[in-house]
């Protein structure tokens, strides 16, 4: 086995942090630091080779100044960041390769993969509508996964211009063409649910993903730092990582 990737989590103290430094040492990986609210979050990066964030989103633009300045690889899995936020992160990407992803499971990128090719096959005879289900602690809606499934319609051409709508309510009339739907549920402790509807006139196909243990997230993690840790700068996803995209930095 080759040598261990040393790596610094910001946003230990949280439930994905936790599970990252429990299976560190089975994903070929050391912890060379453990960052969050209220510690100076560069501190003993300089002794790591990648960072990962699942932290809260106003610590992630920070972070990635940091690792710019340092030139250190970034892992991002925190979600529901401002505008001028995102714009900050951005620009590091311009210093450092930085994987950024709404969800680190393998097996939802490979929903990504399928939900993008059933639209760009199905076309606009067919409405996309997401159903997403999590935990009762989780504060942002919808889920940065819902709005990747989002992402993935809008890349096709029937949908490129597509207009979304997060939930329905009172007299909405009825559905119009060019929309994707989008819905929220909270409850209970569920890891992360999430299904894409893409409806016929006569049928209907579902692509579904369900998480059973967020262990899945935090290999995709290891997974997606091990392969960072090799690339030029720029901004890359989980489908880079997995090769179901041509390897390179995606658009801003």
């Amino acid at each position: 086995m080759s040598t261990p990737l040393t790596v610094l989590i910001c946003g230990y103290k949280g439930r994905m942090g936790q599970t990252l430094l429990s299976i560190a040492e089975s994903e070929n990986a050391r912890v060379g630091a453990q960052r969050d609210a209220g510690d100076a979050l560069g501190e003993g990066i300089d002794n790591c080779q990648v960072a990962i964030d699942f932290s809260f989103h106003s610590a992630t633009a920070e972070l990635a100044g940091i690792c710019a300045t340092q030139d250190i690889p970034l892992v991002i899995g925190t979600t529901g960041h401002t505008d001028e936020e995102r714009e900050q992160i951005l620009e590091a990407t311009k210093s450092i390769p930085v994987v950024w992803a709404g969800n680190y499971s393998v097996g939802v990128n490979l929903l990504f993969h399928l939900t993008e090719l059933s639209a760009r096959v199905l076309g606009d005879r067919y409405q996309p509508e997401i159903m997403e289900v999590h935990h009762k602690h989780k504060k942002d809606a919808p889920s940065g996964t819902a709005l990747n499934l989002a992402e993935a319609i809008e890349a096709t051409p029937d949908f490129s211009s597509a207009i979304r709508c997060s939930g329905r309510d009172g007299e909405t009339g009825a559905r119009p063409d060019g929309e994707i739907g989008l819905h929220a549920l909270r409850g209970g402790e569920v890891v992360g649910e999430h299904t894409v509807f893409l409806f016929g006139d006569h049928d209907r196909i579902e692509l579904t993903h369900r998480a059973s243990d967020r262990r899945i997230f935090a290999t995709g993690a290891y997974r997606a730092a091990h392969w960072v840790a090799s690339q030029k700068p720029g901004l890359y996803s989980m489908r880079d990582v997995l090769g179901l995209t041509q390897p390179g930095a995606l658009k801003a």
